[in-house]
């Protein structure tokens, strides 16, 4: 893996502390970001930057994109130009973004036309944990094409699942993202409860933590609950977005969701009320606080 030159597309919050991790690892890390700033830190950490795509497809084998929605994954794979296009037969693309089911199918069938491998390869976990090399990698896609990659994945991830030959990623990512999602809500509407029994946010997250319902993704939000410094890992603005890919996807498949419904509006009750770019654990405040409203002094 040392000498692999990799390419990378979107070095971002996200993808930026990834791709740094290969070129900790030893790869030849190629980054084509549209952002200024986001592309001066990948160089400043190692990386060259792309001229543009086709520059990109030339020089990598293997390219990874980190993207933020369908609408710029299809222009990716599929626009003129796209990497359909201008990737070689026997490339690979691993697309690691949350996106939906639909597109990255569609996606899929352009590149396979080329005879281009695509590995759908969302991940799970926080920026810290993407610093860390330690996130979680859900794959699914060709056997060989994921077996070629898995080492370039274990350069920033702490497990990784292999999960089947079609979208079967895309769909457990949507499962991952309304559990995390619901999370917030229904422990804002707890700790409301806690409250009203004049119990501290502290003692409470304390207890929660060392109970049955502990959980890795509590335990990291909960220095941001009891200080209420909600500087936000992901947003508020951004979950509203996974939301809308969860019912869009239970909607095509016919698969009620009654909970992810009532969850999504919380969110955007939080997004009108001006909470859109904090971190989306602001439910234990904004929406704990109309629950338990605190009495006037």
């Amino acid at each position: 893996m040392a000498t692999e030159t990799v390419g990378w597309i979107g070095a971002g919050k996200m993808g930026g502390p990834m791709s740094k991790r290969l070129i900790g690892a030893g790869c030849r890390v190629i980054v084509l970001e549209p952002d200024a700033e986001n592309r001066r830190g990948a160089v400043q950490a190692g990386a060259e930057a792309a001229a543009d795509m086709a520059a990109l497809a030339r020089e990598a084998v293997v390219i990874f994109s980190m993207i933020p929605n369908d609408r710029i994954l299809t222009g990716l794979v599929c626009g003129e130009p796209g990497l359909a296009s201008l990737m070689a037969p026997g490339a690979v693309l691993v697309e690691m973004s949350t996106v939906s089911p639909a597109a990255s199918k569609a996606a899929a069938e352009a590149l396979a036309r080329r005879n281009i491998g695509y590995l759908r390869a969302p991940v799970s976990g926080s920026t810290a944990l993407a610093a860390a090399g330690t996130l979680s990698v859900m794959a699914s896609g060709p056997r060989a094409v994921y077996d070629r990659v898995e080492p370039l994945l274990a350069a920033f991830s702490a497990k990784r699942f292999y999960l089947g030959e079609a979208e079967q990623a895309r769909y457990l990512k949507l499962v991952v993202n309304s559990l995390v999602g619901a999370t917030s809500s229904l422990l804002a509407e707890a700790l409301a409860l806690g409250r009203k029994g004049d119990l501290s946010l502290d003692d409470m997250l304390d207890v929660i933590g060392q109970s049955a319902v502990a959980s890795p993704l509590i335990g990291y939000k909960r220095d941001m609950v009891v200080s209420g410094n909600y500087a936000p890992a992901f947003t508020v603005e951004q979950m509203i977005k996974d939301f809308d890919l969860i019912m869009d996807t239970a909607r095509t498949d016919h698969v009620p969701m009654t909970m992810a419904a009532l969850v999504r509006q919380l969110y955007e009750q939080a997004y009108v009320d001006g909470d859109g770019q904090r971190d989306f654990f602001v439910l234990c405040e904004t929406d704990a606080a109309r629950r338990s409203p605190q009495p006037a002094e």
